[in-house]
């Protein structure tokens, strides 16, 4: 099933969308918003599930053509967005061109962040940014929709919490992070808002790639309409997304609607590229002594998207360009 929201008010207005990304049908008869959804899963995902599948066999009655543009993000705004750091050779690489020692606790306990939740950007909404010496860089991440998850909740039952799987660009200001990690109380002014996929999946849309807790396919990735990156997103997982849920459930319960991101995609094959700045300039800063790969500049245009086996787009494609604030 993949749901989406278009544009209408604080929460959007939910749609169901066809396997193909081509045609959405309102469903206010069933439920207004995606998190009215999650609040009450069990009830209303099998109504949902049934209009998907009539819309997919033939033309529905009320269905229109769907377009990336017309979409906030699957949830415009959440209860939680908890982001990890799963991809654990990424940090190892990052820290390693600082010459930084990576603790070995990095390998058994997940990092996260808890970001800002209050308003996410849709799929073609732009980077927005007042000054290009912050140092703006994507990231290109998976996340999951859970429901209802219990506190102390493990890994070995943490993945029927998981009902919807999305594409992320967890934008960072690169340049602003050391100052406000110095201070030892995380992110906050280094990490504006996140921007998702157009539409949210059930992981049965992904059939075999959805294995493990993990998506096994390349995240693909363009700068200025040139490849960027095409890691895999199963590969190099050091911790899965069961894993991830039993990490932020420790001390506390998520609420349904809750978000959890996987953190940047990196392969330990250089060879498939990056999905952020950050991981080409410490390359080239061990390679080279200095970083040759500048951040995004205004004008500049990112375009994450993840294929099936038969190269059609499963999510639907974050597109955005950088802006100036003001301008």
């Amino acid at each position: 099933m993949k749901l989406a929201s278009l544009r209408h008010g604080r929460d959007g207005m939910l749609v169901v969308v066809s396997r193909e990304l081509s045609r959405f049908v309102p469903v206010p008869h069933i439920a207004h918003t995606l998190q009215a959804v999650m609040d009450d899963w069990a009830h209303v995902a099998p109504r949902l599930a049934r209009v998907y599948d009539l819309l997919n066999e033939s033309p529905v009655a009320g269905e229109k053509p769907f377009h990336a543009s017309e979409c906030a993000a699957p949830l415009p705004r959440a209860y939680q967005w908890a982001d990890g750091s799963a991809y654990v050779t990424h940090v190892e690489l990052v820290r390693k061109a600082r010459g930084a020692e990576m603790p070995p606790s990095f390998w058994t306990d997940p990092l996260m962040y808890q970001g800002g939740s209050d308003s996410f950007l849709g799929p073609c909404d732009p980077i927005v940014a007042a000054d290009e010496s912050w140092g703006i860089d994507l990231e290109g991440e998976v996340a999951v929709i859970t429901d209802d998850v219990p506190m102390g909740v493990e890994a070995g039952s943490a993945e029927k919490h998981i009902k919807l799987l999305m594409l992320v660009n967890d934008v960072s200001l690169r340049n602003l992070i050391p100052a406000e990690l110095a201070k030892g109380f995380g992110f906050f002014q280094s990490k504006p808002a996140s921007a998702f996929s157009p539409v949210a999946v059930t992981p049965d849309e992904l059939c075999e790639a959805w294995s493990d807790g993990k998506v096994h396919l390349p995240l693909r990735v363009w700068l200025n309409d040139e490849q960027f990156g095409a890691p895999n997103a199963g590969e190099d997982m050091t911790f899965s997304f069961p894993q991830l849920i039993a990490h932020a459930a420790k001390t506390r319960a998520l609420c349904a609607g809750s978000i959890l991101g996987s953190g940047t995609v990196s392969n330990k094959d250089r060879s498939r590229g990056s999905a952020c700045i950050a991981e080409r300039r410490s390359l080239e800063t061990i390679e080279h002594g200095a970083p040759r790969t500048p951040f995004l500049t205004f004008g500049d245009r990112v375009k994450i998207e993840m294929l099936d086996m038969d190269g059609r787009s499963i999510f639907g494609a974050i597109d955005q360009q950088v802006q100036r604030h003001g301008g």
